[in-house]
């Protein structure tokens, strides 16, 4: 449940915040906010949050964990409040609606947190009280930027019935041996355990039902590519078959759509399925042909089944840590990022990137991606690699100020060009590098084809150890 009128006197007269001075404001979450504070005697942090059933104002001092991206609300008062002094901080009558007045060398402000279920509310006024900006903008309401703010009219009435709203027991009240040494205190504790949007219980409940659908989708796409992988596994024998029609070439006679043969082997006889109209060279070819997109799609399959087994233990890793975090906010920006669906969160680039040593490296895998990249991905001094004489991805480096690519970073990068090309299976290749800057693109090309100038040459035999450390610091 959220605060009552008396509660939140109680801990207005706590935290004693007239003459404070705010230092800084930091949002955690869309219905939460923080105000640092500070004035002679010390510093306070203020937590107001506006959720459902757990509407309050209190002091904490635990840490209180940004956003992965400032919010529109804490930019706003940034620029407004950061650094003005709070001249009062009251309670309108019994309304749960605190007012805090504010003023700097400039102008005088009020901020008005409003606690009431359902229509909680965080609203920054002029002098006028013509609404500045809200945590929530309701038009119906009247809250929105450039409307008059009507302020709560304290009914007296309630004051002499204010006894029904009695303030929470806490004195003497112990958690985990610790005794509360205030009203402030007891609530935040409350409130993480107990409160019904930001407790940790209930967010761990939450943590578990999103730990257990994206495990199962996980292991379900992960069963996919071993079953897959697994239908390779003839591969030399269609190597074999191609090998035993080249060798018995000479009874294809033109009509019949089968070759018997001896299996030099096994010993065996066998019969082959041959298309009758072509020669022995062009059936075996097309045994051979099959024979090495199964060696190059279980290649391509493994390096699949390495990250999504990578994945998943992230995943793990990822529902560990919830369960040991102690800050429900934490918990719940956690579960904010990572339960986002798949089509709602914003991809930066197309691709695949790496974090290596500090260095940041772009993969394109395909003409799509890698016209993509060269649009609007990279810059001038970022480095580009691909292979010679075979379609492939781009690989970029990117530029660090004063920093010279050092060997090894180069060679990661080249590895991944060759790994992302037709020369995978080649052995020995040739790349070239060269700046961003110094691409064209080639008139009435194919998309994303580039000419380069000022390129540099590059011969390396793919390392698989090399591959297998980066496949670690793919950033999924």
């Amino acid at each position: 449940m959220s605060l009552n009128c008396n509660e939140i006197n109680l801990i207005l007269q706590e935290l004693n915040l007239k003459g404070s001075f705010i230092q800084d404001i930091i949002q955690p979450g869309y219905d939460s906010l923080a105000l640092y504070t500070y004035k002679e005697g010390g510093a306070k942090t203020v937590f107001i949050c506006t959720a459902h059933d757990a509407c309050r104002i209190c002091e904490v001092r635990r840490k209180i964990t940004k956003n992965e991206k400032p919010l529109r609300f804490m930019e706003f008062l940034r620029s407004r409040i950061k650094g003005c002094r709070i001249n009062s901080a009251e309670q309108i009558g019994l309304e749960r609606v605190v007012k805090l007045e504010i003023s700097n060398a400039e102008e005088e402000l009020n901020l008005y947190i409003r606690l009431w279920n359902n229509a909680a509310n965080v609203i920054l006024c002029d002098n006028n009280k013509v609404i500045l900006d809200s945590m929530f903008r309701r038009p119906n309401k009247g809250e929105m930027t450039g409307m008059q703010f009507t302020e709560p009219a304290a009914d007296t009435s309630k004051f002499d019935v204010a006894d029904k709203w009695p303030v929470r027991e806490w004195e003497g009240e112990v958690s985990e041996g610790k005794t509360y040494q205030s009203f402030n205190e007891f609530i935040d504790a409350y409130y993480s355990e107990h409160g019904a949007a930001l407790s940790r219980e209930a967010l761990l409940e939450k943590a578990e039902k999103w730990f257990n659908t994206n495990l199962s989708k996980r292991e379900a796409a992960l069963a996919n590519l071993e079953n897959k992988l697994s239908s390779f596994q003839n591969a030399e024998q269609m190597k074999h078959t191609g090998d035993l029609i080249l060798a018995y070439g000479h009874l294809i006679d033109g009509t019949s759509r089968h070759l018997e043969c001896e299996d030099y082997e096994t010993g065996k006889t066998v019969s082959i399925i041959i298309d009758p109209k072509l020669s022995a060279h062009e059936n075996a070819e097309k045994y051979y042909t099959q024979y090495k997109k199964a060696v190059s799609g279980s290649e391509q399959l493994e390096h699949d089944i390495e990250i999504a087994k990578k994945q998943i233990d992230k995943l793990k890793s990822q529902y560990e840590a919830m369960k040991r975090e102690q800050n429900p906010v934490k918990i719940e920006q956690m579960l904010r990022h990572d339960s986002k669906p798949v089509q709602q969160q914003k991809k930066t680039h197309p691709g695949l990137d790496y974090t290596v040593n500090g260095w940041y490296i772009l993969v394109g895998r395909d003409a799509n991606e890698n016209d993509e990249l060269l649009r609007r991905h990279v810059r001038g001094e970022d480095m580009w690699l691909h292979v010679r004489d075979f379609p492939g991805g781009y690989v970029f480096i990117k530029h660090k100020k004063d920093k010279t690519i050092p060997l090894d970073i180069l060679l990661d990068a080249a590895n991944l060009a060759v790994y992302y090309s037709k020369a995978r299976n080649t052995g020995k290749t040739d790349l070239y590098y060269t700046k961003v800057k110094y691409l064209r693109r080639a008139k009435n090309g194919p998309k994303g084809m580039v000419l380069p100038t000022q390129e540099k040459n590059l011969c390396i035999t793919p390392d698989k150890d090399r591959l297998s450390r980066l496949d670690m610091l793919l950033n999924t």
